[in-house]
């Protein structure tokens, strides 16, 4: 659901308060008059809708092509339901074609780099328009080409243990339902069916 049709379901009457992963989407809300709360209010959601660059059979996730991987990952993590939005281009058989973003301190990222590259990856870091990107919490993101990552939790753990890692694009354990566009229309997959399905290349 795009952020101006909710704001048309809530001029309608639809009774919600949201919190936003990203300052853009933020100011999205804030311009169709989307009631907006914090974490400060509101311990738990009911609900988490988002977008993956790639999920493999075990509903594992690379996410963060759009800079927001930190504060998704705290939206998902506090959430009683996770669903997904993608189309059936982002399935995968294991995950690491898509370049796995990860979130570091502007300081020292150099170190930090040459560390990931210890790890199997090739880090480059982000620009956007010529310049280095910078996430909405002030630091620099590394997109990292690994060659495949089948153990996602190994690596996440791994990659959070180095000095200098905020944390990474790597979602496992979270996402309840996926809702994917293909040529032949729109199918919505729970997670133990999914698991079931044979990926497409």
């Amino acid at each position: 659901m795009d952020v101006k049709k909710l704001g048309e379901l809530v001029e309608q009457g639809l009774n919600v308060n949201g919190i936003s992963s990203s300052s853009l989407t933020e100011s999205w809300a804030r311009e169709f008059k989307i009631p907006l709360t914090d974490f400060s209010d509101v311990q738990l959601l009911d609900l988490a809708i988002d977008g993956a660059d790639e999920i493999d059979p075990s509903f594992h996730l690379i996410k963060g092509g759009g800079g927001s991987l930190v504060r998704e990952k705290v939206v998902n993590a506090h959430s009683k339901k996770l669903i997904i939005v993608a189309d059936q281009s982002k399935r995968v058989d294991v995950l690491g074609k898509f370049p796995l973003p990860v979130e570091v301190l502007q300081f020292g990222w150099q170190m930090t780099a040459n560390k990931i590259v210890e790890l199997g990856a090739k880090p480059v870091l982000r620009e956007e328009n010529g310049s280095v990107y910078v996430s909405d919490n002030g630091n620099y993101i590394l997109d990292c080409a690994f060659e495949s990552i089948p153990d996602p939790e190994n690596l996440h753990n791994k990659l959070k243990q180095l000095i200098g890692v905020i944390e990474t694009g790597l979602f496992f354990d979270m996402v309840d339902m996926v809702i994917m566009g293909g040529p032949e229309g729109t199918v919505v997959i729970n997670k133990q069916i999914y698991k079931d399905l044979k990926t497409s290349k």
